[in-house]
């Protein structure tokens, strides 16, 4: 989710200071002391006051957040979706390449799918840096204000995030975004210099 912010957190009696990180799996506190929480160990959460209250097992904890108190207690409430994160939506042309599981095939249904042409989202499963020859080609299939995410196995010798980086940079891609595929891949977005083009 990315949202992050300078507040106290009281934890075990005491009132700790430093920044609060709202991920996608996690709550992360760094500051006088590290704390982090699972979201799916969360047993409630609320937010009153500017303060979001957790409750878990080795809690509870209050974070003052102030007005994003509300926001940051929808987030963890009401994830977004895989296809949220990654800007697939009905009307969008999308292309895949590579092998993908059928639940993210699935998902991807609202979406437009085409072989040939421009797209606005490609996507790109490479399982190992060898496979990054392809990102050229790609990249050249995107419309002026499409995207490729790139997406591929975590924590492996055979494909390492600086090797992404690179490959789309190579062909002239910015790199934008890094978001969770899932339990085992990451996926990296990148997009065409802009150029007078809205944002993708």
């Amino acid at each position: 989710m990315g949202q992050e912010l300078e507040c106290q957190m009281h934890y075990r009696n005491r009132m700790l200071a430093g920044k609060a990180y709202l991920e996608t799996d996690h709550i992360l506190f760094r500051g006088e002391e590290r704390v982090k929480i699972l979201l799916k160990d969360l047993k409630s959460v609320r937010a009153a006051s500017g303060m979001l209250h957790l409750d878990f097992a080795g809690g509870p904890a209050h974070l003052d957040l102030g007005a994003a108190a509300e926001k940051w207690a929808n987030k963890i409430l009401n994830p977004p979706s895989r296809t949220d994160k990654l800007g697939v939506k009905a009307g969008l042309t999308v292309r895949v390449v590579g092998k993908f599981d059928a639940a993210f095939l699935k998902e991807i249904d609202t979406a437009e799918k085409t072989r040939k042409g421009e797209a606005d989202l490609v996507f790109f499963a490479a399982p190992d840096k060898r496979a990054l020859a392809q990102v050229p080609k790609l990249a050249a299939a995107l419309k002026p204000a499409g995207a490729l995410w790139v997406v591929y196995p975590k924590g492996v010798r055979e494909i390492r995030e600086i090797e992404v980086i690179e490959a789309g940079r190579a062909a002239g891609l910015k790199d934008v975004k890094v978001c969770s595929f899932s339990a085992t891949h990451t996926a990296l977005k990148f997009v065409p210099p802009r150029s007078g083009h809205p944002s993708a």
